[in-house]
Order: structure tokens, then sequence, then C-alpha cells
């Protein structure tokens, strides 16, 4: 089973962070990604830009409105992710538990990734996506 470890953190946090070495950061995150890629767990790992680029694409009303993002009000930004493959939601804690993220505000949300073979596979755009999954190499 995948399950998507997802970095979360407050405006404090990312100030907290202001004053430790971006070197120290990569070390940290290098060692730990390092022993998921040993354990053969990794699927894939990521860290998103600060939030001053992004921007909201909000679905409220009949056409979608673009605005700066990511929201008026943040009090827990999405920061990066690991995607791996584990037995359960258990040993998907166990891996947080030892990620390197630490600090008032440090949260790993962790949600199970869903598999296409949970989709109706007599749905027409599930085979689709089927047929592209297995001619990239990813079924």
């Amino acid at each position: 089973m995948k399950y998507m470890l997802i970095m979360r953190a407050t405006d404090e946090t990312f100030e907290n962070f202001q004053e430790v070495d971006f070197n120290e950061i990569i070390e940290s995150m290098g060692r730990f990604n390092d022993e998921l890629i040993r354990a053969g767990v990794l699927v894939a790992a990521e860290g998103l830009d600060p939030t001053q680029p992004g921007v909201v694409v909000d679905y409220s009303a009949e056409v979608p409105v673009v605005t700066d993002g990511p929201y008026g009000e943040t009090k827990e930004l999405f920061g990066g992710f690991w995607i791996l493959n584990v037995a359960s939601q258990e040993e998907a804690v166990a891996w947080a538990r030892r990620a390197p993220l630490q600090g008032k505000g440090s949260k790993a949300e962790i949600r199970r990734v869903t598999s296409i073979d949970e989709m109706p596979q007599d749905n027409e755009w599930i085979k689709k996506e089927r047929e592209w999954r297995v001619a990239t190499g990813q079924l």
C-alpha cells in the first residue's frame, strides 16, 4: 500500500527555520531520505516552493476564480511530501515519527494513496488511465 506523508508547518515554523542553516536542513532530510531508499519504501519525495508564487483556483463560483495563494489566512502550510510503499498505516506512522520535522507547528499528515485497482474497472476512463500507466511503466 502507498501512503503519503505530508509535511505541514505553520508560519511560526517557517520563521524558526529561517534561523537554521539550510545545509543542516538538507543534511537531515538527506539522511532520512537515504534511510527510506535503503529500506526500499520510498516512491517519491518533493518539497514545494514558498507560498508567494503560488495561486489558488476556487471553484465556488460558476467560473473558477484564481487568486494569490495559498489562502487568505495560513494556519498550516503544505510544504512537501513523501510517498512510501509500506505494508500498513502503522508502518507509515513509524517512518513519519523518524522524519526530521521538528519544532512548534511541524506536523506530518499521513494519508493512504488509493490504487487504480480500487476504481470501477469497467469505466472507460479508468481503462484509459490503466493503459497510460502500463505504457509509462507505472503498472
